[in-house]
């Protein structure tokens, strides 16, 4: 990225220079600029673009430098340059505020008469992160074409000598007119950003670019994704839900927000099927059949190619339907298994025949108490929590080994606006208990009150975040996204976006209540582990590969029964456009490269005709990766997107 000089401004004039469309990030010389305490304060506490604080203790005298840099972070500063020559009580000092605020520490070295020997760059190299460094900066005087091959030198040599910094860690760069090149050519080698003046006047040294000529250099003719206003679809998830509630809900519900698709459109034709009647206005009215006194003679019921629907109708139906009733459906959904549910369903007494769709749900559900495994998912879990408080007796679910638990809670966040209850109680070690962290979740006991009955509940379907994870993510790599009716407290899985976003370095702010603005910072490689939120994997994939360096995303052998085999088609569309990546044991291992570099070095990722395999979230994944591509991406397959998302493409 270009990072623009500020210097010799006031906070008005600096505020200026940020809203320019060529400023993508920026220095901010405390030490040049006339900022008071409150004027930091707010520069560095308000604006998003991602900022470095600078004061050079040579101008403004240790004491000054010290208590304007601290400043400058307690405010929220994303990096702070403390020169390696500062005096050891202010380096760590310094050091331990970057920590406490989360700013990321520059420690630099000049030197404006030379450029040092291999074995002095070095050095110079080993000092800086021995000191606290998360970023070195070298920047010598350059007089010669061999000054400028030495110091870039360090790119390649940083891991060949043991350092272990990745060149995303590096900012070198030659001084004087010869160095000129050299303030590009890093961000080619991987640097995360290189610097430029705002003006003539600007100019710190005689090779310094302006940020205008440095931006048509890196930026000419690429493709940018600048969008605010943005409103997501209903959560599908959520309304899938509500819509089989409010139809065994006694009363008309209203169910407020509602946006058609196609497993949406699936699910009411399913409560239809139920007796539940169905209109649409401003509202999604359903008048349902509870409480259900005799049971239904339903034969067969159609789940279209919606997994989730399938797998909520299997046991609401084995404790509301008389006789054998076989859940159908289309496409994908015929070739995706069923996994664990002829067991599950055998716990409480119903036999579920076949592990695919078409399955025929027999028998009638005995309630009590059942171990289940939960490694299969919990979409089937999810349908025994809607059905269970339906049946005449009490009973206890204990699911082990429980993936995509927030899906779960969905469930019980949308049986709680219908008057039913459950309690659940959650197992795992220390750090899930005290960070609440899911992953760390070992085990989950439910208990549900039998004899419960659905009463008429009237609310807004909440957006969908799995939706707006593909275009955070084109925010985040190509330009800045701003997205409205977003619930930040929400239960969704998918809502983790924004914290993997967080990791990889994009910038992210809340608005106000439901709007989250994501814009491009430099990125870096990032560790999740996507077991509760596996619809991520497609969007995150994209993410990694403009991350520099190796990023690792757990919980890829989640993938297999969805859609598509979902690890096989992520891997397959990745290695096509050029991507290293590999699949370790349940790790997905991405080595990405940041957009700048790309296209510096015209390694964009490769175009040409790619299969969605009908799958609506490789679909968006490849089309938010079409933003950093060299030549068109075709699919083969954009209608599938109609099963989630009918407006996707038209944004993008």
């Amino acid at each position: 990225m270009i990072c623009t000089c500020i210097q010799n401004r006031d906070l008005e004039g600096i505020l200026e220079i940020l809203e320019d469309r060529h400023t993508e990030m920026a220095e901010i010389r405390l030490d040049r600029c006339d900022l008071s305490d409150d004027g930091i304060q707010e520069l560095f506490s308000e604006t998003d673009t991602p900022l470095i604080a600078t004061c050079r203790i040579a101008e403004a005298g240790p004491e000054v430098a010290e208590k304007k840099l601290c400043l400058a972070i307690e405010a929220g500063a994303r990096y702070a340059d403390l020169e390696i020559e500062a005096p050891a009580n202010i380096s760590k000092h310094i050091q331990s505020v970057c920590k406490k605020y989360g700013t990321e520490l520059i420690r630099s070295y000049h030197n404006t008469e030379d450029t040092p020997s291999d074995e002095m760059l070095l050095q110079v190299l080993e000092r800086c992160f021995r000191y606290g460094a998360d970023i070195a900066k070298v920047a010598t005087l350059c007089r010669s074409a061999e000054d400028v091959e030495r110091l870039e030198s360090l790119y390649g040599a940083t891991m060949s000598n043991g350092l272990g910094v990745e060149p995303f860690r590096l900012v070198a760069f030659g001084l004087g007119e010869k160095g000129r090149e050299s303030r590009l050519d890093c961000l080619k080698k991987g640097s995360p950003f290189s610097y430029a003046a705002v003006c003539e006047d600007d100019r710190i040294d005689v090779g310094q670019w302006l940020a205008e000529d440095m931006h048509t250099a890196v930026y000419h003719g690429a493709k940018r994704f600048a969008k605010t206003g943005l409103r997501m679809p209903a959560s599908k998830s959520f309304a899938q839900r509500a819509i089989i509630a409010a139809a065994l809900a006694e009363g008309t519900s209203h169910l407020g927000s509602y946006t058609e698709c196609e497993d949406c459109e699936a699910a009411i034709k399913a409560a239809e099927a139920l007796g539940a009647k169905v209109s649409r206005g401003k509202t999604l009215d359903i008048t349902g059949i509870g409480p259900v006194r005799e049971r239904l003679h339903l034969k067969e019921i159609d789940a279209g190619e919606s997994g989730l629907l399938a797998r909520l109708l299997i046991p609401i139906l084995s404790v509301i339907n008389e006789e054998p009733v076989t859940v159908t459906g289309r496409g994908t959904l015929l070739k995706r298994p069923l996994e664990g549910a002829t067991g599950i369903m055998a716990s409480y007494g119903v036999l579920l025949r076949d592990s695919h769709i078409p399955a025929t749900v027999t028998g009638h559900l005995i309630p009590g108490t059942a171990d289940v495994s939960g490694q299969g998912g919990s979409q089937l879990i999810s349908g025994l929590l809607m059905a269970l408080p339906l049946a005449d007796k009490d009973s206890t679910l204990y699911v082990s080994e429980p993936k995509s638990i927030p899906y779960m809670y969905i469930t019980l966040d949308v049986l709680r606006k219908f008057n039913v209850r459950t309690s659940s109680e959650m197992e795992g070690d220390a750090d899930m208990l005290e960070s609440q962290d899911w992953s760390g979740c070992t085990g989950i006991t439910f208990k549900i009150r039998g004899n419960q009955k659905l009463k008429a509940a009237d609310f807004d379907i909440e957006a969908d975040w799995s939706s707006a994870a593909n275009l955070l993510v084109a925010g985040a790599v190509f330009g800045n996204a701003e997205i409205e009716g977003l619930d930040m407290n929400s239960v969704q899985a998918d809502l983790t976006i924004s914290d993997i976003l967080l990791e990889a370095g994009a910038v992210v702010s809340q608005i106000n209540d439901d709007t989250i603005c994501v814009r491009r910072a430099p990125l870096e490689p990032f560790q999740t582990d996507l077991n509760n939120a596996p619809d991520l994997f497609p969007a995150v994939s994209v993410l990694a590969a403009f991350c520099p360096g190796e990023s690792r995303i757990k919980g890829i052998g989640r993938l297999h029964g969805k859609e598509s085999n979902r690890a096989e088609a992520i891997l397959e569309m990745l290695r096509k456009m050029g991507v290293p990546s590999s699949i370790e044991s349940d790790e997905l291992i991405v080595k990405g490269e940041s957009l700048t570099q790309r296209l510096l070095t015209g390694n964009l990722l490769n175009g040409g005709e790619y299969s969605s395999h009908h799958d609506h979230r490789i679909m968006m994944a490849l089309k938010v990766a079409s933003l950093g591509t060299k030549s068109p991406i075709v699919i083969d397959d954009e209608a599938c997107v109609k099963k989630s998302f009918p407006g996707f493409s038209s944004i993008l």
